[in-house]
């Protein structure tokens, strides 16, 4: 290899193969090359001829072309490494890897662990195990991680054995060492692994027995018994039979050595008690929940060994700061001194400080001389906690990587307060008492923006500080360099850094000052991850909510949703993401920032494809979940061709329309959101589809200015699919929303476009659709004729076509206008069956407006008892929950009805309510419908100010929406409220022509 001085190459096949050149990794191509290239390593330096590699390569028969793509792999490899063909050589029949141009880590962990028998034996037990551990730690997991096919995973098992042999041996060492309760959690995980390899159940029993836990060690037995019967119908081996016999007869060779005696004897404390405390900051601000937990803490010590405080969370948030403050203000409860020492397990540039070099600092601290350390680390163990007994220290362990470093740290003895900072909650440290702090709250970040740039400074921009806390996701570090900035620019404003902090994909690059960056604070935590967590974290960044489900994470990864939760628990465990309640995750907002910068780097590689699967996946998953969801919610709805095949993604329990309604109205962000992503990624066909979907709930919810803004832009992308009959569907929801909204002309002009695409489809159903949304606008704008002949239409169509929840929608629409003609009986008639045909159906959504509407009828037919019957019955359906647009209106026609009957007004009073639901919605027609009602019902009461107050904003409102009946009963009111003056005259004439337009007789309207 010509380049061999330049070149260092190194490849990984313990776990997820990796090809690494000098620091970079390598792309070594698709499945075919990774395991053509994982087979040829794991027989390094041997000739495999083309048939073994189209026998490793294919799971099944493979192609004719199978000895070819073999080839073409071979020479691609070649390309993508470099100095590939002095590494991949041809020889003979096959190929073969010149393992002397290379490292390999399966070379590696073989090598280890013969150096580790040799060592051990020497007699250098403590060495050997510390060789053993560095072999294990190589290990990432099975060869291609599980997925290399039939000759691969063959050779994995055996790899696998070896590892298991490798760590028995290292157990048995550690064992042989005395140690035991320190074991017990590594045991324990790979038993839960290996649950019928009885070497490992033997040596967890005998590390629960020496840890005095007797009763767990012949726990132990008896579950690898019942399982060993129930999976193979055999008993346990006669090894571990008498290992069981021995634990409980507690046989004295069961002991195991005793506690090696120090190499030294305790060293005194020197007379001036050592302190090595970092200095406190004079302006940490906030955190007095937390330091008075933590003084809590400290305070119920008093059991056996040390009093243990661990406070995890993300990086930047001010963990060792945090614990500095407790440090020194605990400092005198513990006189015989405070050591501090830094583990580096998340240091730039650094490796984790060993325990053995832990040790040594920390008993040079204590004046221990030099020449007295012993050399390995179970006797500076030993040093270390003898010298403590009867010692009161508070130790800080701040950075830690994992609780393996800080065990060995721990004194055996009590008196003694530890406290140990680490970005992951280290759930196997025994005895430790976890605070976990997350970002400050708003008003602690205020205060420490004050106090690091200057109470007067903040003063002069109160809103501008407030925004640069928000912006900095109230993370202490990223506050801390924002405004260390400020200080170092005196002519930069608050709101100046704080507009440049609002371009997101700049954001990181801003908070970052010297040394210090939140950017690099967060990679630190994310190298620590292994690969499968680091491509889980960027991936689930695509989620384009603010909350995400395992269901939505699982459909992202490509996993089940346990298996996602799993992931996301792992980040949850190193402050990666959050969980504001159980089931749901999110990322702070800097993190994921960071973690859509990973995205941008991926940009131009194989992982961008990834990243646009992923993308799809999500729409795709959203998409069937919400069919599945209006399937139940909204009988009668009618499931039209996607042309996109359902989700295979793990969907939430939608079994029940409760189910689906809770989880709609959760994911509502995330669906809309989920829009603007299709949009934004160019999936025109998901955009048009999820909309149809989502409409539904936006239009039950009176969500209207969302309604009608997706609506449009479902029909700006069913435009660029050039696809008629998804067009169709979307101008006639877009019609729906405008009617609501009172844009009646854009209303008008999508409704009969969508009527004229769906008749040169031949979609009656979108026809009918278009129909009963044109009745509906010439209604509202005063053609009666014309609206009757729209609705006349499109109730003939649904009948024919079965479809009663339209019908019944489009026989309210009658109702109303009959109601609004004077035409009563045929008002009452059109929503009696409409009521009829919802009550078949289910009680769905539009049954209370429905008896509204024939409520309406009944007033008009002077038949106020039964209208009050039925306005009771539609309050009762809508509850505390219903949709505010027409609970308005049946709680003002409520308001009239008691009145007409002679009751007082309820409590609380239902105009008034109906008045405070509309100043909040978005829909003027009915706003200025319910203030003409309320107004005519508070001139029957006498306030006729209020009554010319409400008429008088109806006016403005339907005037300018020329929505015709309402302007006139508008001026009618505001005639009546007015009595003999020369504007009531004027009014009056102005309605009555109106009315006269409308063709409603003096006799049959509203009173």
């Amino acid at each position: 290899m010509s380049t061999a001085e330049e070149v260092r190459l190194r490849f990984n096949i313990l776990g997820p193969i990796e090809g690494w050149s000098n620091g970079t990794r390598l792309r070594l191509g698709g499945v075919i090359q990774e395991r053509v290239l994982a087979t040829l390593l794991l027989e390094p330096g041997k000739v495999l001829p083309v048939s073994r590699l189209v026998e490793a390569a294919w799971d099944e028969e493979p192609p004719p072309t199978a000895p070819h793509q073999v080839r073409k792999a071979v020479a691609d490899l070649r390309r993508r490494i470099p100095g590939g063909a002095d590494v991949l050589l041809t020889d003979g029949p096959g190929y073969r890897v010149a393992d002397e141009q290379c490292e390999i880590d399966l070379a590696e962990f073989g090598l280890l662990i013969r150096k580790a028998k040799q060592t051990a034996s020497e007699g250098r037990a403590a060495e050997a195990a510390e060789i053993l551990r560095g072999a294990l730690a190589l290990w990432r997991g099975p060869v291609l991680s599980g997925g290399g096919g039939p000759v691969i995973e063959a050779a994995s098992t055996s790899i696998e054995e070896r590892r298991l042999t490798a760590a028995e041996q290292l157990f048995e060492l550690h064992l042989g060492l005395g140690e035991a309760a320190e074991l017990v959690v590594e045991l324990r995980e790979l038993v839960q692994q290996h649950p019928l390899r009885e070497s490992l159940r033997g040596q967890l029993m005998i590390a629960l027995y020496r840890s005095g836990r007797q009763a767990e060690a012949l726990e132990e037995y008896g579950r690898v018994r019942e399982l060993l019967v129930e999976e193979l119908g055999i008993d346990p081996g006669p090894n571990l039979t008498k290992l069981y016999e021995g634990i409980l007869r507690e046989s004295p060779e069961l002991a195991g050595p005793g506690p090696a005696a120090a190499p030294v004897a305790p060293v005194a404390l020197p007379a001036e008690p050592p302190s090595t405390l970092p200095y406190d900051l004079s302006d940490f601000t906030g955190r007095d929940r937390e330091l008075a937990e933590i003084q809590r803490a400290a305070e119920d010590g008093g059991g056996q060994g040390p009093q243990i405080v661990a406070i995890d969370g993300m990086g930047g948030c001010g963990k060792t700061s945090l614990a500095v403050r407790a440090a020194h203000r605990l400092a005198p409860q513990y006189p015989d001194g405070q050591l501090h020492i830094d583990l580096r397990g998340y240091t730039p540039g650094d490796q984790p400080v060993t325990a053995g070099m832990a040790l040594d600092t920390l008993l040079r601290a204590l004046g221990v001389p030099g020449n007295l350390i012993p050399d390995d680390v179970p006797a500076r163990t030993a040093l270390w906690r003898a010298t403590l007994i009867g010692k009161r220290l508070l130790i800080l362990f701040d950075n830690a990587a994992d609780a393996a470093t800080v065990r060995p740290l721990l004194p055996a003895s009590s008196g003694s307060l530890i406290m140990v900072t680490s970005r992951a909650r280290l759930v196997d440290l025994d005895g430790a008492r976890w605070i976990s702090i997350g970002v400050m709250p708003p008003q602690d970040s205020a205060m420490l923006v004050a106090e690091t740039l200057g109470a007067q400074r903040v003063a002069a921009e109160p809103e501008a500080a407030a925004e640069l806390a928000r912006l900095c996701g109230h993370l202490p570090l990223a506050l801390r360099i924002a405004t260390a900035r400020l200080r170092n620019r005196p002519r930069w404003t608050l709101q100046y850094l704080a507009e440049r902090l609002r371009d997101e994909t700049r954001r990181l690059d801003e908070l970052s000052s010297g040394a210090r960056s939140v950017s690099a604070t967060l990679r630190l935590s994310y190298q620590a991850l292994d690969e499968e967590c680091r491509n889980a974290f960027s991936t689930l960044a695509l989620h384009p909510g603010s909350d995400m489900d395992i269901h939505a994470a699982g459909a992202l990864l490509g996993t089940g949703a346990r298996d996602a939760e799993d992931l996301l628990e792992m980040l949850l465990d190193v402050h990666l993401v959050q969980q504001p309640e159980i089931g749901l995750y999110t990322f702070h907002d800097l993190v994921r920032s960071f973690a859509q910068s990973l995205l941008v780097e991926s940009a131009e590689s194989a992982e961008s494809a990834d990243s646009s699967d992923a993308v799809e996946r999500l729409l795709g998953y959203y998409l069937t979940a919400t069919e599945e969801a209006c399937d139940l919610l909204y009988s009668g709805r009618r499931r039209r061709s996607t042309g996109i095949p359902p989700s295979t993604a793990e969907l939430p329990d939608l079994r029940t329309a409760e189910r689906a309604r809770t989880w709609l109205l959760r994911e509502q962000t995330a669906l809309l959101a989920a829009v603007t992503l299709a949009e934004r990624k160019g999936h025109d066909r998901y955009v048009v589809c999820l909309s149809r979907n989502l409409v539904f709930q936006l239009n039950d919810l009176g969500l209207l200015e969302e309604f009608g803004e997706l609506s449009r832009v479902a029909v700006a992308a069913a435009g660029r699919l050039q696809d008629l009959a998804l067009l169709g569907v979307s101008l006639s929801n877009l019609g729906v929303a405008c009617w609501k909204l009172g844009r009646l002309t854009e209303g008008l002009e999508a409704a009969r476009k969508s009527r004229d695409v769906a008749i040169r489809l031949g979609d009656l159903h979108t026809q009918a659709h278009s129909e009963s949304i044109l009745g509906q606008f010439n209604s509202l704008l005063g053609d009666f004729s014309e609206a009757l002949g729209h609705m006349e239409t499109a109730i003939a169509h649904e009948r024919d076509l079965d479809m009663p929840r339209a019908e019944a929608e489009s026989l309210t629409i009658l109702s109303t206008l009959y109601e609004q003609w004077g035409r009563y009986e045929e008002a009452r008639d059109a929503a009696q069956r409409s009521a009829e045909l919802s009550r078949q159906l289910g009680q769905h959504e539009g049954l209370p407006g429905a008896i509204t509407d024939l409520a309406f009828a009944h007033v008009g037919l002077g038949a106020y008892e039964e209208a009050d019957r039925c306005l009771a019955e539609a309050r009762a359906l809508y509850g505390d929950a219903g949709n505010e647009v027409n609970l308005a209106l049946t709680l003002a026609l409520s308001a009239d009805v008691d009145n007409l009957l002679g009751r007082p007004p309820r409590d609380p009073d239902q105009a008034e309510r109906a008045l405070a639901m509309m100043r909040t919605n978005s829909s003027p027609l009915r706003r200025a419908k319910v203030e003409n009602m309320v107004g005519r019902l508070r001139r029957r009461q006498g306030d006729k100010a209020a009554a010319l107050a409400l008429h008088t904003h109806a006016h403005g409102l339907s005037s300018s929406l020329s929505y015709r009946i309402e302007e006139a009963y508008a001026l009618a009111g505001m005639a009546d409220a007015l009595g003999d003056t020369a504007d009531a005259v004027q009014y009056r004439a102005e309605a009555e022509k109106l009315f006269a337009a409308l063709g409603v007789p003096a006799e049959h309207r509203r009173g």
